[in-house]
């Protein structure tokens, strides 16, 4: 069988893109206090960076409803991955062409960003389409692999940091820039199908008129803020709050977040046959509102770095978790509601970085106080999943307007 019939190759594409995902959004955090120190950046500036980040992110994922359809999976991914590669290589390049070094690094998040928006618009829809059994394993080991990548990203950083020192930065950005980029010609060749195969999917006129749809979005901005609230802040956290020195921030802090994160995904693609989906993800809720209060409130610094790792073993099943149910009581959602859920999730990545850096800088600079103020998310997740549970005994699957 040839790669353009092969669909192990899609998913190893797939699997390529969340990596690239990862980069994305992991690698400029390891290095906010090294702008911060060379650059003499603010940290409400450099919350500027992750807030635009993620909205750039939310308005690719809006307008992909209306335009993937048009120019076809296969350039929308092809596109994503060349928007990714150049705007990471951009963070090595850009600031030192421009006047203020801040818009070098501002335009080189909004080139990443578009491409991570759409990575997270296309990916789980092309990975859906494939021929695979068991969806929600399927797609819960696809989104463990941005986890293995925001690992590989600190783990080889890190060592990178230690080997040819911190200030040669701009050269793993070049590195890290080569994985989207050779990946994009990897997904020019694979097969691709459609979420919805012949079938038109639902419009975004119809899914608006949806109750449990908007039900599901804001499921994912939960999910998306729980998550990326102590993702994008841990190393900072370490570093700054808790006296950690880099590297062991570094490791003990964001790694150990995707590390567990990554394994709780896999766990679930494993035993998914015996773990019912809603009870999995309350649990999870109510973890993450544990993890969070054990970083906030610990004075060990190895106590508060368990309450971080612990944040990660928890939101692990939520974003693929909330994505997998909407397919199944929505299954001609399509594109639209793909791109739809995708916004809501990248607008709770936006908004969970936000609220914990204007809450830390209102504190005095207290990472503290920005995370304890970050546990509302989870609990909104819980209300959600209650109101989710309830609306699955009435309707198992929505084939029209609900």
């Amino acid at each position: 069988m040839s790669i353009h019939e092969n669909y192990n190759h899609t998913l190893r594409a797939s699997y390529i893109g969340y990596i690239s995902q990862a980069i994305v959004n992991n690698f400029a955090p390891l290095l906010f206090l090294t702008f911060q120190k060379t650059y003499g950046i603010s940290l409400d500036k450099i919350t500027l960076l992750v807030t635009m980040n993620f909205a750039v992110q939310l308005l690719v994922d809006f307008l992909a409803a209306g335009f993937v359809d048009r120019i076809g999976y296969r350039k929308a991914i092809v596109l994503a991955h060349l928007l990714c590669a150049g705007g990471v290589a951009g963070l090595g390049i850009l600031p030192e062409l421009t006047a203020d070094p801040y818009l070098g690094f501002l335009g080189a998040v909004l080139l990443y960003a578009a491409g991570g928006g759409l990575i997270e618009v296309m990916i789980s829809p092309i990975v859906e389409a494939c021929p695979t059994e068991r969806k929600e394993a399927a797609m819960s080991l696809l989104h463990s692999f941005y986890c293995w990548g925001h690992v590989l990203v600190v783990v080889a950083s890190t060592v990178f940091f230690r080997v040819a020192g911190i200030g040669n930065w701009r050269i793993l950005a070049f590195i890290w820039a080569l994985v989207p980029f050779f990946n994009c010609f990897y997904f020019a060749r694979v097969p691709i199908r459609s979420m919805t195969g012949e079938d038109r999917g639902m419009s975004m006129r119809q899914l608006a008129g949806s109750g449990v749809f908007w039900l599901f979005v804001l499921l994912m901005v939960c999910s998306g803020a729980s998550e990326q609230a102590m993702s994008q802040w841990a190393s900072a956290f370490a570093e700054s709050a808790l006296q950690v020195g880099k590297t062991m921030g570094d490791l003990l802090g964001p790694c150990l977040f995707a590390l567990l994160m990554g394994t709780s995904r896999a766990v679930y693609a494993r035993f998914s046959r015996h773990m019912p989906l809603i009870p999995f993800m309350v649990g999870s809720g109510f973890l993450c509102i544990a993890g969070y209060l054990l970083a906030v409130w610990s004075k060990a610094p190895v106590m508060a770095l368990m309450g971080c790792g612990l944040c990660g073993l928890s939101v692990g099943i939520l974003w693929p978790g909330t994505f997998s149910l909407s397919c199944a009581r929505i299954p001609r959602g399509g594109t639209a509601m793909a791109a739809l859920l995708a916004l809501g999730g990248d607008v709770g990545c936006s908004l969970g970085p936000t609220v914990v850096g204007l809450v830390s800088n209102t504190a005095g600079g207290s990472i503290r106080a920005g995370l304890l103020a970050a546990v509302v998310f989870p609990v909104l997740l819980l209300l959600c999943l209650s109101l989710a549970g309830k609306r699955g005994r009435k309707a198992e699957v929505i084939g029209e307007v609900v």
